[in-house]
């Protein structure tokens, strides 16, 4: 299933965008435009971004043709004219579309894509683009952020219950992937785009049985090949003995504890004191996985606080970017019929012209500086 089907994906659109195609078909500008795509200024305590979005833009696009239940709502809105509604019968995006590959660096006012083809055509689709490709390139921007801090350290996209909706999340468990991410804890994520999918248990599993050492033992009897015990519900370092004694009972009969996790507390101190724990129980082997309102602040500080964590479950505050929550994305015409085109407002001047973004290197091949040039 497609997690657009649930929409009608011509109406992913502004009302004015089909306002202006109207008068743009009544004046008889149907010529070749070229609109740029941008990111004008950085979120604070930003200075690069990475591109995502463009694969799920291409996936969109072929179905982006007015149904005639859709049409039906046009008419019913009582604003556009019959030779208009017949037009979008048949309308279907015939442009092209260049871009930056997906999971790369760029910086402000470099153009992410740019689309050219007939105006009207590549009008109607404005708010489909920015949608699209803002939301994934916010979420891209942020885990590769904590990725960049992780020094290794595996990270998992654990966020689908706190983003702003259920296609946020399928788009953060992809950005987060691309990122860098081992995968995710969503499911349908992990059905869509074939992304690793990964869980431990809750606290409320828990507390369902009459000690934590038989919900230990339980889960260990279903999966003894992925047993990952969550030890903090009641006493972290008490938890921890437990799961050691699992850990015994694994080993009897050839099997593993793969590891713990930790959700609450000085998760830095806490580490230690666990993986100390583990080593002298003779299970140095058992990883330690972290989670709790996570992103790349957090597990800097731990790692400079000398924390003993292997795995990071990065949830809510990667999932919805807490601190860079949109970015200031345009879609601005370039170029119409071969005349360059750009716009003076205070604060928001545009480049003329379609561009072309050349990157340099130096000798030991890291990125100097980019420049951007007129085709």
């Amino acid at each position: 299933m497609k997690p657009w089907e649930q929409y009608a994906p011509e109406l992913i659109a502004d009302l004015y965008e089909l306002t202006m195609a109207e008068s743009y078909l009544q004046e008889g500008m149907t010529g070749e435009a070229t609109f740029s795509l941008f990111i004008r200024d950085y979120p604070a305590d930003r200075s690069w971004f990475v591109s995502a979005g463009l694969e799920s833009l291409l996936r969109i696009l072929p179905d982006f043709r007015f149904s005639d239940e859709s049409l039906r709502y046009l008419v019913s809105l009582g604003k556009f004219s019959t030779r208009f509604i017949d037009y979008l019968r048949g309308f279907h995006f015939s442009g092209s579309i260049r871009a930056i590959p997906e999971g790369r660096i760029f910086f402000a006012q470099e153009p992410i894509l740019e689309v050219t083809g007939p105006m009207i055509e590549a009008q109607i689709i404005e708010t489909l683009v920015l949608n699209v490709i803002q939301l994934e390139t916010m979420l891209a921007s942020k885990a590769a952020r904590v990725s960049s801090v992780a020094s290794g350290r595996g990270l998992i996209d654990f966020g689908m219950r706190r983003t702003h909706g259920v296609d946020a999340s399928i788009k953060a468990a992809r950005s987060s992937y691309l990122a860098g991410f081992l995968g995710t804890s969503n499911l349908l994520a992990g059905k869509i785009y074939g992304i690793p999918v990964f869980g431990t248990m809750a606290h409320s599993y828990i507390s369902s049985f009459p000690s934590e050492l038989d919900a230990f033992h339980a889960f260990a009897r279903v999966f003894p090949d992925n047993t990952v015990l969550l030890v903090d519900t009641y006493d972290c370092i008490a938890g921890t003995i437990k799961a050691v004694e699992v850990a015994i009972a694994l080993r009897k009969k050839g099997k593993k504890l793969l590891g713990v996790r930790l959700d609450s507390g000085d998760l830095a101190d806490l580490s230690r004191k666990v993986r100390l724990i583990l080593d002298e129980a003779g299970f140095p082997d058992v990883k330690i996985m972290a989670s709790g309102n996570l992103d790349e602040y957090q597990i800097e500080t731990l790692l400079n606080g000398g924390a003993q964590i292997d795995f990071y479950a990065v949830g809510t505050r990667m999932g919805v970017s807490a601190d860079a929550p949109y970015l200031d994305i345009a879609y601005k015409l370039v170029e119409y019929e071969g005349r360059p085109v750009l716009k003076l407002s205070t604060g928001k001047k545009t480049w003329i012209g379609k561009k072309q973004v050349y990157r340099f290197y130096d000798a030991d091949g890291k990125m100097t500086f980019d420049r951007v040039c007129l085709l």
